[in-house]
């Protein structure tokens, strides 16, 4: 993808699609850093940009998230959850 073009916003079914993940394996990954999180649309909405999906579907078996500045700078286990459940997700 080029750095011209803006990062389309994949929705919830779609990825679920392209991956062939189920729901609860998709929200295992994410909450094991092995899948992108996802980003706010709006209030109740959110997705994932097209081009970290794209990543890991172009390696999902090597694919890691970075760990956040604000993580590191406060010993990590503050900064993130590590457990979540499908409440925590907005389709």
């Amino acid at each position: 993808m080029t750095t011209d073009n803006a990062d389309r916003i994949v929705r919830f079914e779609e990825v679920l699609s392209r991956t062939g993940l189920t729901r609860s394996t998709l929200y295992r990954k994410i909450a094991a850093r092995t899948f992108p999180k996802q980003i706010a649309i709006s209030a109740r909405c959110r997705g994932w940009r097209e081009s970290e999906l794209n990543d890991w579907l172009h390696n999902p078996m090597s694919y890691e998230q970075e760990e956040s500045p604000l993580a590191s700078r406060t010993g990590g286990a503050d900064a993130r959850r590590t457990e979540y459940n499908e409440f925590d997700f907005d389709d």
